[in-house]
C-alpha cells in the first residue's frame, strides 16, 4: 500500500499519527512524517487514520498485491460461513 499525504492541506490534529504510530508521526507541532511504503500488517491501522483525518489529507493508494491479500483473506473468512439455513 503507499500513502500520498497533502502536506499543504495537513493542519496537524495528529489523528494519524495517535492511531497508526508506527507510520505517522508528528515532528514538532506541525510537521508530519510519514512512511509512504507502510506494511501490510499495518494496513487496519492506516485504514483508521485515513477516515480519521478531520481535512482528508491522507490518501490511501492499495496495490495489485494488497488487492490479492484482500481477496484472499475473505475467501477464507467466507469459507467456514453455512449459507444461513431456511426460513
Amino acid at each position: 500500500m503507499r500513502l500520498v499525504v497533502d502536506l499543504n492541506r495537513c493542519q496537524g490534529y495528529a489523528q494519524c499519527a495517535f492511531l497508526a504510530p508506527d507510520v505517522f508521526a508528528m515532528h514538532g507541532d506541525e510537521s508530519l512524517l510519514y512512511n509512504p511504503e507502510a506494511a501490510a500488517e499495518q494496513r487496519e491501522d492506516v485504514a483508521r487514520a485515513v477516515a480519521a483525518c478531520p481535512v482528508g489529507a491522507i490518501l490511501l493508494e492499495l496495490t495489485d498485491e494488497d488487492m490479492a491479500d484482500i481477496g484472499s483473506q475473505e475467501a477464507v473468512a467466507g469459507a467456514g460461513a453455512g449459507s444461513g439455513g431456511s426460513r
